[in-house]
């Protein structure tokens, strides 16, 4: 039975997530939550209706009411949550291929679910629950969301500014184009028809390059690109490089700590980020709290330190003060408006923001969730560390959404990075059955 990632539950479409599973986790969900409504939203994938039916049934079944938004990015459905303090549902695989889909859920007030309210819902699934089909209502809301993102800047704010947004075919089609056209942008849109099929297809937040060739032949300012549900952003500059989560958030730390709306002078980032953003926020007299890898993560920080901005190297962006989530239209929106404000190129932003130490990242495919695989191969992250001279560091975790090993290093060079990634990644493909 599908347990709980880092980020909602999540599998293959029918085979491993299955409409039954949806069904009961809906259930389970409404009677352990105590909630008495729920917003379900989708993102594009052909098997995104029929889930929704199926948690919809689940959620009628434990005794609340429910709305469908249709397609929606995960962040407007938070936001709509929050809003009336209800609990919301976002049917949706991320950035993962459109085969996979999952479920992420939110208590009352669109907040991320805590790990006690997890267990909770997994210990009462039976994987043998049946649920009867039963009508919900369907519901026009997503206007109220894009409106919510133009209100926090000035009219027409973006007028002088020529943005290109890849929107993977995804949640964020309609409405990231619709936002920043009535901010004034000029505005060139990339995928943005969805087929069912094509969401996240060689495109959006983790096909940065395709962003990046677009902003060259258009000549735009910057350009955006975000991932299926639309709760993370990938910047590229004028030039066509890449400005990845880690940039992005140094660059807003350092402009709200300017403007004295950095509350406790702290920001929250996860063990992924680089060991350039720490090094800048030093220099910036910014602290830094450093938690596991997800968003859910860094909102428990926000919490416990009172902090308004955080996020992930990947894109999740949350700005506390405006979204309960990771919002990669909010954080793109953002990024343009600083951009305006300082009157310079993002490429020169992003260089005095930070300088990031060289970086590998191999992704290792394995069969099944691999537990703990730091432990199991600890001596050969001791070995590889070794081999770093004092200079960087090693990481080596499961992915909480895929059943996917993780190896990072950075290092003085990126020649060390390459070479001692590989390495490790060698030996974790042998031991855990991988494939690169």
């Amino acid at each position: 039975m599908l347990r709980f990632g880092t980020d909602g539950v999540r599998g293959v479409a029918f085979t491993e997530l299955t409409e039954q599973y949806v069904a009961e986790l809906g259930m389970v969900a409404a009677r352990e939550l105590g909630v008495t409504k729920v917003l379900i939203g989708r993102d594009t994938r052909e098997s995104g209706k029929q889930l929704e039916t199926a948690l919809a049934n689940g959620l009628l079944a434990g005794g609340v009411s429910v709305e469908l938004l249709g397609v929606a990015p995960t962040p407007a459905i938070a936001f709509l949550a929050a809003k009336r303090g209800c609990a919301s549902a976002a049917i949706t695989a991320s950035h993962n291929p459109y085969l996979d889909n999952g479920v992420k859920l939110f208590a009352n007030g669109g907040v991320k679910l805590s790990d006690a309210q997890q267990d909770a819902i997994e210990s009462h699934m039976t994987g043998s629950a049946t649920v009867a089909s039963a009508p919900a209502t369907q519901v026009d809301l997503l206007g109220e969301y894009a409106s919510h993102i133009v209100g926090l800047f000035p009219v027409l704010a973006f007028a002088n500014i020529r943005v290109v947004l890849d929107c993977a075919n995804g949640a964020m089609s309609d409405v990231a184009p619709e936002v920043f056209a009535r901010l004034g942008a000029t505005v060139i849109v990339l995928n943005d028809r969805p087929n069912g099929k094509n969401i996240n297809e060689g495109c959006g937040a983790t096909h940065p390059e395709v962003v990046s060739e677009a902003v060259r032949l258009h000549k735009a300012d910057l350009g955006l690109a975000f991932d299926g549900d639309g709760d993370r952003v990938i910047a590229v500059d004028h030039i066509g490089d890449v400005v990845d989560g880690d940039h992005l958030i140094a660059l807003a730390a350092v402009d709200l700590h300017k403007r004295g709306k950095l509350k406790s002078n702290s920001v929250a980032v996860t063990v992924m980020t680089n060991a350039g953003f720490h090094q800048a926020m030093e220099k910036a007299g910014i602290n830094v709290i450093t938690t596991p890898v997800g968003d859910r993560n860094i909102l428990v920080a926000f919490d416990e330190h009172g902090l308004v901005l955080g996020g992930e190297q990947s894109g999740h962006i949350i700005y506390r003060d405006h979204a309960t989530t990771g919002d990669g239209l909010l954080a793109g929106a953002m990024l343009v408006d600083l951009v305006r404000r300082e009157a310079q190129p993002l490429a020169t932003l992003a260089r005095i923001a930070m300088t990031s130490l060289p970086q590998t990242l191999i992704n290792i495919r394995v069969a099944q969730v691999v537990s703990n695989p730091a432990e199991q191969l600890a001596s050969e992250i001791a070995e590889a560390t070794l081999k770093l001279s004092g200079v960087g560091r090693v990481l080596l975790r499961a992915s909480g959404t895929e059943p996917v090993v993780r190896v990072m290093v950075e290092a003085a060079t990126q020649e060390t990075a390459d070479a001692v990634a590989q390495g490790l990644a060698e030996v974790a493909s042998q031991r855990f059955g991988g494939v690169r």
